[in-house]
Order: structure tokens, then sequence, then C-alpha cells
């Protein structure tokens, strides 16, 4: 039974429907994700038109559904995030986070928590912290999502808590320097990267400005979180796709105090 109301959302993405028609899927912070069909909004002048851009936040109005459908009918207090919206590369890891959001629960579940997860996320993006540090960051925390739980607390033989260490699928966590030995297919792993998933796994958005990565320790990240990814969860998706790429090309574009 669809009731007409309100809800703050984040567009997560849309697709054309005929030829003047959307389908827009929202994350919600009140139903979940809610798909709605937003009727003529291709035509000349439609208030509807700014809203629905890519990293945009606004309160949404229409008929919602329980399943199916919803009819997007207007929005209010649109505030659409600029810097995502209009640099590639943000805008890229920004899309890896909504996808992954996307994938991480169903239709119509309701889950304040993510939401203001996701959107944190973003929006700290927006104001200037590191998109990439936001990203993985992300990566890390949201895991737990798809059923995957680490132990990136302590050595999983001794339960030491510092030093150089290394990610073994065996134990299911990390590993100690003195234990490697004992598993001859832990990751090799580049114990920066370790040190920083470790870190991501517990800090919050807040604490970003501390952290500042060398552009060679990010790619020791990436490098262990696609294992992990691959390992654990198995999602591919378009927009890590691109990364992957833009990462070949990403130095030519950025500017030189960037690099």
């Amino acid at each position: 039974m669809a009731q007409i109301g309100e809800t703050k959302g984040i567009i997560l993405f849309s697709r054309d429907y005929k030829e003047k028609d959307k389908l827009i899927k929202i994350f919600t912070e009140s139903a979940g994700k809610v798909m709605f069909f937003a009727k003529g909004i291709h035509r000349a002048n439609n208030p509807l038109q700014t809203a629905v851009q890519p990293f945009t936040e606004a309160v949404f109005i229409g008929n919602l559904k329980a399943d199916g459908l919803s009819f997007l009918n207007s929005a209010k207090e649109i505030h659409p995030m600029r810097r995502l919206q209009e640099d590639i590369f943000l805008n890229a890891y920004g899309s890896y986070i909504l996808g992954l959001t996307d994938a991480a629960i169903e239709d119509h579940i309701y889950d304040p928590s993510l939401y203001g997860f996701t959107r944190e996320a973003l929006q700290r993006m927006n104001d200037g912290a590191d998109g990439e540090t936001i990203m993985n960051i992300f990566e890390v925390q949201i895991m737990q999502r798809f059923g995957v739980s680490l132990n990136w607390q302590a050595c999983g033989v001794c339960g030491k808590k510092t030093g150089a260490f290394d990610f073994s699928s065996k134990y299911n966590g990390i590993l100690c320097e003195e234990h490697w030995h004992l598993d001859q297919h832990r990751y090799h792993a580049d114990p920066r990267a370790i040190y920083f998933i470790r870190m991501f796994n517990s800090i919050t958005y807040e604490n970003i400005n501390t952290i500042n990565l060398k552009s060679e320790t990010k790619k020791t990240i990436r490098r262990t979180l696609d294992q992990l990814y691959d390992e654990y969860i198995g999602l591919h998706l378009k927009s890590k796709k691109f990364i992957d790429q833009m990462s070949e090309w990403q130095d030519v574009l950025k500017p030189k105090d960037e690099k």
C-alpha cells in the first residue's frame, strides 16, 4: 500500500525510462533503499532535475510503497555535493562508496546507521578530506555488512598488539612477525598497509585530518584491500574497475601539489 510521505535521502543512481521518465534509486534515511519512478523528469524546467543529480541529498516527497516502484513527486532542502560532482577522482571514490552501500543491504531495510556512515563519508570528501583515504576507511568498516568479521586487534596466535603484522586467511586475521612461519600462504603484504588497515578498522572520520599518506603507501593499502575483497566478498563493481583504470593515469591529471 502506497502512502504519501517525505524522507531525507541520497541519490544512489538513476537510469532513463522511456523518453521523458527516470527510475531513481534513493537511499532514504527512514525507509532504506527505495526505487522511485519520476514521470516527465526530462521535460524542460522540471524542478526535480536538480534534486536527482548524482551526489545529492534532499528531502524527497512521493508515494512510498513497501515493495515495487514508489513514485517521486517533488523535493526540498536540496544539497548537491559539488566537489564530488565536479572532480573526476572524488566522483569515482564516491561512486564506489555508493555502490558498496547498495550491495550491502536489501531494498526497504531501515538502516539509519549505514545511512549516516555513507552520508558522512561523502560529506567529508566534499568538505576537502582525502577522498582515497575516506574510501579505504569505508571499505574496511563496511565489510561486516557482508558478513565478514576479521581480527585486526591482535596476533591470532599470541595476542600481540604491536609490531609488524601480516594478514592470514588461515587465522582469519593478523599474524605478528614472530609467527609468520605458521602460514606460508599469508598475504605477504607490506606491514605499512596492515598498520593502516588496522587503524581504518576502528577510526572515525573525525580523525581523518591526522592521516597523511604517501602515494606509495596508498598503493600498498589498495593492493591489500583488493586481495581481501577478492577472497572474502567477491564483489566486482563497475565503479571499482574505473578506479583501477584511473590509477594508471591519475598522476598525469592531478596538480603537482597533490602528487
